[in-house]
């Protein structure tokens, strides 16, 4: 695989830690965060599923995780890392999941270690299939990949369900089967972050989801507690879908919107976001005029 692939370029942006990846939930979300300087974006299950209308249980499949992870890729020159839930099945199943995700242009994916139906990683209910049927997939999902740099990424929701040792020994299990990054999900405290990530030998990835079991560290406080990359999966979603209701709630009862250009992305922005000019140009010249 070339050099400069996703997964390539993932690794290479993982060298500047702290890598702050920000959750974006469609295409044109993914160029301005691109534009705002950060190195890569994420595809958040919980953000597409919200999307659709559904709660976060496993309802979308492999399918239209790709398809939508292909329009991200299609729109930024950044890497793009996806959730990948379960893997969607059994290890069979994680080897066309991790086929589909590199065809779609993603540089990694991570698969979590829950029972379906799945939960959210902050809410209560969780249950885990054996950490034996998890280093199965792992082990699927390595042998899968074409690019040996695409990142597999293993999450491990053990804390809120076995406890935090049971976390620590099933992410070195996780990482023997081959795992390039380990995902401690829902740790409580700063001291519980620090701790787990003493007694791992690989990259690790926070996840700063809002209103959830962890606390909101900042990225340099996580670097110095020695992470290399944090999530911000769906902080994009939450800001976007308050403003919308704002902005809905206001034209309800005064009936027009003219009151709230100021906040509002002008057609010139978004027209600059969206390249029009460059779209305009090429018309032209195929046209010849």
């Amino acid at each position: 695989m070339p050099s400069n692939s996703a997964g390539a370029r993932f690794r290479e942006a993982l060298k500047q830690t702290p890598l702050m990846i920000p959750g974006v939930f469609n295409a044109l979300t993914a160029r301005i965060a691109e534009r705002a300087g950060f190195r890569a974006v994420y595809q958040s299950g919980a953000a597409l599923s919200a999307g659709m209308a559904l709660p976060d249980v496993g309802l979308v499949n492999q399918t239209e995780f790709a398809e939508q992870g292909a329009y991200l890729t299609s729109a930024v020159s950044i890497p793009v890392i996806s959730d990948a839930d379960t893997g969607f099945g059994e290890a069979l199943a994680v080897e066309r999941t991790v086929a589909l995700f590199e065809s779609a242009g993603l540089a990694g994916l991570h698969l979590e270690d829950q029972h379906l139906p799945k939960r959210c990683g902050h809410l209560s209910g969780k249950a885990l299939v054996t950490r034996d049927e998890m280093v199965s997939k792992l082990k699927a999902a390595v042998a899968a990949r074409r690019d040996p740099s695409f990142v597999i990424i293993a999450r491990t929701d053990a804390r809120a369900v076995e406890g935090f040792d049971a976390a620590v020994d099933r992410a070195k299990a996780y990482v023997a089967a081959g795992a390039d990054m380990i995902f401690p999900e829902a740790l409580e405290t700063p001291d519980e972050f620090g701790r787990f990530a003493k007694a791992m030998n690989v990259p690790l990835l926070a996840n700063m989801t809002e209103f959830g079991k962890s606390p909101l560290l900042s990225a340099a406080e996580l670097a110095k507690l020695g992470y290399a990359a944090v999530l911000f999966p769906v902080t994009t979603l939450r800001i976007a879908m308050k403003a919308i209701e704002s902005a809905l709630g206001q034209i309800a009862r005064e009936g027009t919107q003219k009151n709230m250009l100021e906040k509002m992305q002008s057609r010139a922005e978004l027209y600059d976001l969206l390249d029009y000019e460059g779209f305009e140009e090429r018309d032209r010249n195929y046209f010849g005029r």
